[in-house]
């Protein structure tokens, strides 16, 4: 992520382009505009990193509370089971009540650990549920950093471009600054993906990934 320092130096090769003759100006301006582009996508990853983040954390106590309800229920099964073993055993009709009626007690809490959808504000809060928001949450989690990654892309192609118009003032070779534009117009796509296919640049990175493994497989 760029620093104020950073955006400071922006500033001044603006300027200092500005002051110069010939493309100059055109190019502080350009300088200038990859700027304000910059600062735009700095932000957007930012708030995209930090939604991640919390997505996590959020998926991660999910799980957390999952395991704690799924081990309860083993143990009230395990309890139960060892009840049904102690019921064809005793010949006391009095404690073949008691046990029945606890094991019926015990198969009504394992149903309830399993699945409680009215619980937690009406999110359920029973394994079932559980294992399904924490999925979600994943879901969300792996949503925001691929519009992170696409920032951080625009971030370094809007970085590339000012770089470019640098060297335009310093060698007078106009050719540099129209490649800052286009690298520039690079960038701006990245963060049009961030925003409507944030997905996108992880499809593609997995299709060539998938290409050149089964490109590797027929060749052994």
């Amino acid at each position: 992520m760029a620093g104020p320092h950073e955006n400071l130096e922006h500033a001044e090769h603006a300027q200092h382009a500005a002051h110069e003759g010939g493309h100059n100006k055109q190019i502080a301006l350009i300088i200038s505009v990859l700027a304000l582009f910059l600062a735009f996508s700095e932000t957007f990853g930012k708030s995209a990193q930090t939604a991640a983040l919390n997505f996590q954390i959020e998926g991660s106590n999910l799980w957390n509370f999952f395991q704690a309800k799924n081990i309860r229920r083993t143990a009230i099964i395990v309890a139960s089971e060892s009840a049904k073993i102690d019921l064809t055993t005793t010949s006391d009709e009095t404690k073949k009540a008691l046990i029945a009626k606890q094991i019926e007690e015990w198969t009504k809490t394992a149903a309830r650990y399993q699945s409680e959808p009215e619980a937690g504000g009406g999110k359920g809060e029973g394994t079932r549920e559980l294992s399904r928001r924490a999925l979600e949450m994943e879901k969300d989690r792996d949503l925001q950093l691929n519009k992170y990654h696409n920032f951080e892309f625009a971030s370094a192609a809007f970085q590339i471009g000012i770089v470019l118009c640098s060297a335009a003032v310093i060698t007078n070779m106009v050719v540099l600054a129209w490649a800052a534009i286009a690298v520039g117009l690079i960038g701006v796509m990245f963060v049009t993906t961030g925003f409507v296919l944030p997905t996108f640049v992880h499809d593609v990175l997995h299709f060539v990934e998938g290409l050149f493994s089964s490109g590797g497989g027929a060749h052994h």
